[in-house]
């Protein structure tokens, strides 16, 4: 666990410029960049605030491609989603199942209590804020679904 927190902080080091001041913003002013390796590639990022590497609650903002999967994984705090746009697909297990799960859509939330297994993808571009008490650690269920190890 502390390996892949340590990998995080280091993947999240190249995300500085994404780094919120922690000021009042309209969506304008948002700043995106390419989300972790953690994470399948196709997704932007932007940190609204606080800092996701270290300990304190953070605040940021996913933007996923219709089609995009997320792999049955975990995390050691609870992680709040809210839907901002599109089509946002959850469900909680062990193996990503479309044929589960329940979509949100704008304004829809939900919550991963910690250590759940549970699984995302979109069937639109999506935009949804994620926030939860820092570091940020994703664990796979299975390893070989880690994109940063691909």
């Amino acid at each position: 666990m502390l390996k892949l927190a340590s990998a995080l902080a280091l993947l999240l080091i190249g995300t500085a410029p994404l780094l919120a001041d922690d000021m009042p913003m309209n969506a304008d002013a948002i700043k995106w960049g390419p989300a972790p390796a953690v994470l399948p590639a196709g997704a932007d990022m932007a940190v609204i605030a606080g800092d996701p590497s270290k300990d304190g609650i953070y605040v940021l903002r996913l933007k996923l491609p219709a089609g995009y999967r997320i792999a049955a994984h975990n995390h050691p705090t609870s992680e709040y989603v809210t839907v901002i746009s599109g089509n946002f697909h959850i469900g909680m297990g062990d193996k990503l199942d479309e044929t589960k799960g329940i979509e949100l859509t704008a304004g829809g939330f939900g919550v991963a209590p910690q250590g759940m297994n549970h699984y995302a993808w979109t069937t639109s571009a999506t935009i949804v804020q994620v926030h939860g008490e820092g570091p940020f650690a994703i664990t796979y269920v299975n390893p070989a679904d880690d994109p940063s190890k691909k």
